[in-house]
């Protein structure tokens, strides 16, 4: 999805864009592109549910938190990335407490029950609402589009949009 086109799905929310008065660092610019590409490699974001191994998923959140964990120590400031980044890794804690709550048996075969599935996949889609925000944010704020099936998780224009 390009640059233009995720700026208009995310009126709503106010992130410096480029222009006159702000001008993102070069190092965030390129750190937002590795994490971009990151991301975009992350199926537990955008596969059709059906497709969702629990245990995957549970292996990949694990992953992600650990990348995001690594790129915020290496950019400095506290806010727009970093924040972005934050938000996103709280996400992944969030989504690693909730189907730890399940007492270990998502993932196991015949070890879970239809509730089981309901919190994996309620926790999966909460957790791919915040990184599509925070993705949308990311490519905003530092001109970058999104490629692939990441680009399925931003926000969608409301259909009174023009």
């Amino acid at each position: 999805m390009k640059f233009r086109e995720i700026l208009s799905r995310i009126t709503g929310i106010s992130t410096p864009v480029f222009g006159v008065s702000w001008n993102p660092p070069a190092p965030h610019v390129t750190s937002a592109k590795k994490i971009i590409a990151f991301l975009e490699d992350r199926r537990v974001l955008f596969n059709p549910y059906h497709m969702e191994d629990p245990r995957h998923c549970i292996e990949s959140v694990i992953e992600v938190r650990r990348f995001l964990t690594e790129q915020i120590g290496n950019i400095s400031g506290s806010e727009g990335l970093p924040q972005n980044l934050r938000a996103m890794r709280a996400a992944c804690r969030k989504f690693l407490d909730d189907v730890k709550n399940t007492n270990g048996r998502i993932g196991r075969p015949h070890g879970h029950s239809m509730s089981d599935d309901w919190i994996f996949y309620s926790a999966i889609g909460e957790l791919r609402g915040v990184f599509g925000i925070h993705v949308a944010a990311i490519a905003a704020q530092h001109g970058l589009d999104v490629e692939g099936d990441l680009s399925s998780i931003l926000p969608t224009k409301a259909k009174n949009d023009v």
